[in-house]
């Protein structure tokens, strides 16, 4: 179950979460004082497993960049994402950890907002509050488990599993996710769990 926290808002609905992470007064994107900032959105996405979805293409379209939490299950994968937008990518359990496209851990500076990716599997059984203790970032993000959470933590911080995209497994909806950034100071960010199937 996807969750929300003081100072985010669930809307369970369309299947998304409004977050602050510096616990901003502001709501939205669409405020007028949001005009003059930019607006960066960013594709999140994990255990593809070899498999690509056609949904994906529409998901993310108009992303900036793709972030992909691991068990990616091959290079036409990422091939077929970086035509999409440039991806960041880090390796899963069953990915080659030798593999130079993939990365142990990335952290990524967007929008003044500083995200963290991991698999998650180097933390045993990953949850928000595991990989939030673990990791430093505005948003850590990491997948493993194949089920899509969002949740805020201390200081507005955000823990999200995109949860998985490839092929369906324990009876969980394939998915993805998109992070809406507004820069400013401080930054303020709206995230949205996508389903596939």
């Amino acid at each position: 179950m996807r969750k929300g926290a003081v100072g985010s808002s669930w809307n369970a609905e369309r299947n998304t979460v409004k977050v602050k992470p510096h616990m901003t007064k502001k709501r939205g994107v669409n405020s007028r004082s949001d005009m003059n900032r930019e607006v960066y959105v960013v594709g999140v996405i994990s255990d593809t497993h070899g498999l690509l979805r056609p949904e994906i293409a529409a998901a993310f379209a108009g992303v900036h960049v793709i972030l992909h939490a691991g068990d990616v299950g091959g290079r036409s994968v990422l091939d077929a994402l970086s035509k999409m937008a440039p991806v960041e990518a880090v390796y899963g359990n069953v990915d080659d950890r030798h593999d130079p496209s993939l990365a142990r851990e990335r952290v990524v500076s967007v929008g003044g907002v500083t995200i963290h990716v991991s698999h998650g599997h180097e933390l045993g059984r990953p949850t928000p509050e595991l990989a939030l203790a673990r990791y430093e970032g505005d948003v850590v993000v990491f997948g493993h488990t194949h089920r899509a959470i969002i949740q805020q933590g201390v200081a507005g911080r955000v823990g999200l599993n995109p949860g998985a995209a490839g092929p369906r497994r324990f009876d969980l909806r394939p998915s993805v996710a998109r992070l809406t950034i507004v820069a400013g100071a401080p930054s303020e960010i709206d995230v949205e769990i996508i389903s596939l199937a």
